[in-house]
């Protein structure tokens, strides 16, 4: 009598994992659900929007504020420098936090703190409390690196792109909306700037609840501790910087303050680097900087928000100047939110998917040097013909093609070029690069357009130049995209910076 055989009851074969799915980075979601994932990208499209809408709902409504508030304008432009210096200090701040506690719940709580300050900002009643809540508003910048880290471990490598142009669609329509928001909340015989921050409040609202519903949990990072001195560090370094390029204006740009926080910076910046080389844990790992795409995709950061500002800044002051000047259009803030403003947002979100699609076929990098010689043109045209309106309206256009192919497809560089741990934080120090470019605009503006005689326009020669200046910066990221992003020979691939990944515990970069 033979013996029947005994059934095995080893585990199942499990099959291969692709290279792009392996272990999860910590901190953020982690890859081993399904992939329906419309839901995600939606609701970190949402976030995304609130980003935009935080950097462009104020700028509509200073002349407002100034005038209920009976505030000078210098004491106005806190507002916007307010916001700048938060966004700069706290976007790496929460990058690496979503790395050490996970995504989700830093994205929630920094859309608390959006909510909180725009709540605060549509009950305050003096410029004090006002400037409190733009700085709790500042905040939703560190939206952008932590969604595209949640992006980078829940889709495949395959629907990254397009998921990375749906959401720079989301910022650009934030912007939009904001813009519409402003021109129609604050329109008719008695303008209130509170119900521009009610409606910054609902939506930061519902982007709250979306991510709270709709983005998976994540996994916290083991072990490690927070840099603290990195971060002091890296605080202090970006106040002295954007403190400077903010108030340049009022202090004077020749000025003791104004020379002295710049030297300071720079003495900041150096002291920041030594402590994060010699940090076991950093909190930015200074070698990813210096790695030659990701330094130049900072650049083109820093580039791609010194445009964008300008665009936004030089066509609203433009466009409002009365006609007996000799240029001009005497456009109200209404007007010039929907007619002037608008269509360079909406070519934007109508465009970011197409980058998107472009930077699956062709490569992120010729996709972001396509989108900056449009951007160019655009600026070239305003610089030589920005008499009438469809020579605005049209150079906007260009402009707004620049702006979301650089949104959807700068991610993509940093990714390619990054371990997948360092994603959000990558995300985030070119977050703080377009804050930077951002501040940059606005002191050239204020120095060369918004200065001079009161009551009188400035000569039109100086938007030509503004005009020329910003198309220049445009064309230097074509340039960069296309020479010189590619990874040193022999390094090329993703997440391709030795050592940086086993340093934090990951696995080693593999080789493409």
């Amino acid at each position: 009598m033979t013996t029947p055989r005994r059934r095995s009851h080893s585990p199942r074969p499990v099959p291969p994992v692709p290279s792009d799915a392996e272990d999860p980075p910590a901190g953020i979601p982690c890859p081993e659900r399904p992939r329906g994932r419309g839901g995600l990208v939606l609701a970190l499209g949402l976030g995304a929007m609130v980003v935009s809408m935080m950097q462009t709902l104020m700028v509509p409504v200073l002349g407002i504020v100034q005038r209920d508030l009976h505030a000078s304008a210098a004491d106005v432009s806190w507002l916007t420098t307010a916001t700048l210096l938060s966004a700069a200090v706290c976007t790496p701040l929460l990058s690496r936090a979503g790395h050490r506690y996970g995504a989700r719940p830093v994205l929630l709580a920094v859309l608390a703190l959006t909510l909180a300050g725009s709540v605060l900002a549509a009950l305050a009643e003096s410029l004090p409390l006002l400037i409190a809540g733009r700085v709790l508003q500042g905040a939703a910048t560190a939206v952008f690196p932590l969604a595209q880290a949640v992006l980078r471990a829940e889709l495949p490598a395959e629907r990254l792109p397009a998921a990375m142009g749906t959401i720079s669609g989301t910022l650009a329509f934030g912007t939009g909306l904001a813009l519409l928001g402003a021109g129609l909340l604050t329109s008719g015989d008695a303008p209130d700037y509170h119900r521009v921050f009610w409606l910054a409040a609902a939506v930061s609202a519902v982007s709250l609840l979306a991510i709270a519903v709709l983005v998976p949990p994540s996994r916290p990072a083991s072990g490690g501790h927070t840099d603290w001195r990195g971060a002091a560090g890296l605080t202090v370094a970006l106040v002295l910087l954007l403190l400077p390029l903010s108030r340049g204006t009022v202090w004077g740009w020749a000025s003791g303050w104004t020379s002295g926080c710049l030297a300071a910076s720079a003495v900041a910046a150096t002291f920041w680097v030594r402590v994060e080389r010699a940090a076991p844990d950093p909190l930015v790992d200074v070698r990813i900087l210096v790695h030659r795409p990701v330094l130049l995709a900072n650049l083109a950061g820093l580039l791609l928000g010194f445009a964008m500002f300008s665009q936004f800044i030089l066509v609203s002051a433009l466009v409002q100047i009365p006609p007996a000047a000799g240029y001009g259009f005497g456009a109200s803030v209404l007007r010039t939110s929907l007619e002037y403003l608008l269509p360079s947002s909406l070519a934007s979100m109508a465009t970011a998917r197409l980058a998107g699609v472009l930077g699956r076929r062709t490569g992120p990098r010729r996709t972001l040097a396509l989108g900056a010689v449009a951007g160019a043109a655009g600026f070239a045209l305003l610089a030589v013909s920005h008499g009438s309106s469809a020579a605005v309206i049209g150079s906007g256009l260009l402009v707004g093609i620049a702006i979301a192919f650089g949104f959807a497809t700068l991610p993509a560089v940093l990714g390619a070029a990054v371990p997948p741990e360092h994603t959000g934080v990558a995300n985030g120090v070119n977050s703080v690069a377009r804050s930077v470019g951002s501040a940059m605009a606005s002191a050239l503006v204020a120095t060369l357009v918004a200065a001079g005689d009161p009551g009188r326009p400035p000569a039109e020669s100086r938007f030509t130049l503004c005009f020329a200046l910003a198309g220049a910066a445009l064309a230097l990221i074509a340039v960069l995209a296309r020479f010189g992003m590619t990874p040193p020979r022999g390094d090329a691939g993703r997440g391709r910076v030795r050592g940086s990944a086993s340093r934090h515990g990951a696995e080693p970069a593999r080789t493409a």
